[in-house]
């Protein structure tokens, strides 16, 4: 563990991870049961008597399947692991009680040598801030604290050296809970980054179905490498030309992971890579076996670790995780 001062710096998703933030599953507290079923819904929109956030937590509560504390421990302790196998600093917040603290990326993101705190979707979540707070307290560089208008979410934003590509969703659909970065955050990070191009990337969205819901940018999409591969889920952008874009800058299609639906509700662009040759993925095999598998014939090191349970909260491993320095 460090002593004294962080210093931070991340300029893309890939470089060597150094320090970084990692959720916990201690004291998870109940899950929201106050729910509506999506068939019972007067429109597409969640009514405001339902108080959950995704809709794939939505989902596993109605079939009785929402995961264990005790399991959502044991791969937050997989997770640790692997990063401690490299080397990693590990900081984790303070335990708040009866709160869900493991998606950590929700809570902040760094851009170069600035940690920017999110406005989260959620107002039940704005807690998760105070956990880290001592953490963040000892940031040797910039903090930076957006008005309450501009509404992000770490989980919308990816850095990539003079760009800074961040999800939204699509015009009209602005209003879905599901939707966790406005036009405001646009705004704010080019007047804060004038010297960057920032690039809003149009989502599909549902409060409705889990597998229509690309909930965050990290959702549809991940580079790999050294930012000359991706992941991605063409069919979760509005835009085909944006999802073009996207792959020929990383790699062009030779070099794109292409996943399905299916692979996109498991969670499979939501990898997270410790270094430009390793990435941490899930084990279970029907859910990761086809992802791991195009990674490995592609000459990364797959650390595989149990993650499923954490995925039924429309999170997994990027999302598990708030880098605050990459080499």
């Amino acid at each position: 563990m460090e002593m004294g001062y962080i210093d931070i710096n991340v300029i893309d998703e890939t470089s060597q991870l150094e320090v970084v933030i990692l959720g916990t599953a201690k004291d998870i507290g109940s899950p929201f049961n106050i729910y509506v079923n999506p068939e019972q819904w007067p429109g597409d929109s969640a009514p405001a008597e339902d108080k959950i956030t995704d809709p794939k937590s939505r989902l596993h509560l109605i079939h009785g399947t929402f995961p264990l504390e005790s399991d959502l421990r044991i791969e937050n302790n997989c997770f640790a692991r692997i990063l401690a196998k490299y080397n990693v600093v590990v900081y984790q917040p303070k335990t708040l009680p009866s709160t869900n603290q493991i998606f950590t990326r929700d809570i902040g993101f760094v851009i170069d040598n600035v940690f920017i705190k999110s406005n989260m979707g959620a107002e039940a979540r704005q807690s998760e801030f105070f956990a880290i707070r001592d953490i963040v307290g000892r940031i040797g560089q910039e903090v930076w604290f957006p008005p309450q208008s501009v509404r992000i979410e770490g989980g919308d934003v990816m850095p990539f050296g003079n760009k800074i590509f961040v999800g939204q969703a699509e015009v009209g659909f602005e209003n879905l809970r599901c939707n966790r970065t406005n036009d405001k955050a646009i705004e704010y990070l080019q007047n804060k980054f004038p010297k960057k191009e920032i690039i809003p990337i149009y989502l599909k969205k549902s409060d409705k179905v889990p597998q229509d819901n690309c909930l965050h940018l990290d959702c549809a999409f991940q580079p790999l490498g050294n930012n000359d591969h991706c992941i991605i889920y063409e069919d979760g952008f509005v835009d085909r030309d944006q999802a073009d874009m996207l792959i020929e800058l990383f790699g062009g299609h030779e070099n794109s992971i292409k996943i399905d639906q299916e692979q996109m509700y498991n969670m499979n662009s939501n990898v997270f890579s410790i270094s430009p040759q390793v990435v941490v993925s899930g084990e279970n095999e029907s859910e990761f076996g086809k992802l791991n598998k195009a990674l490995e014939n592609r000459g990364f090191t797959v650390e595989k670790i149990p993650y499923s349970e954490t995925s039924k909260m429309e999170g997994l491993l990027r999302c598990s995780t708030l880098p605050l320095r990459r080499r």
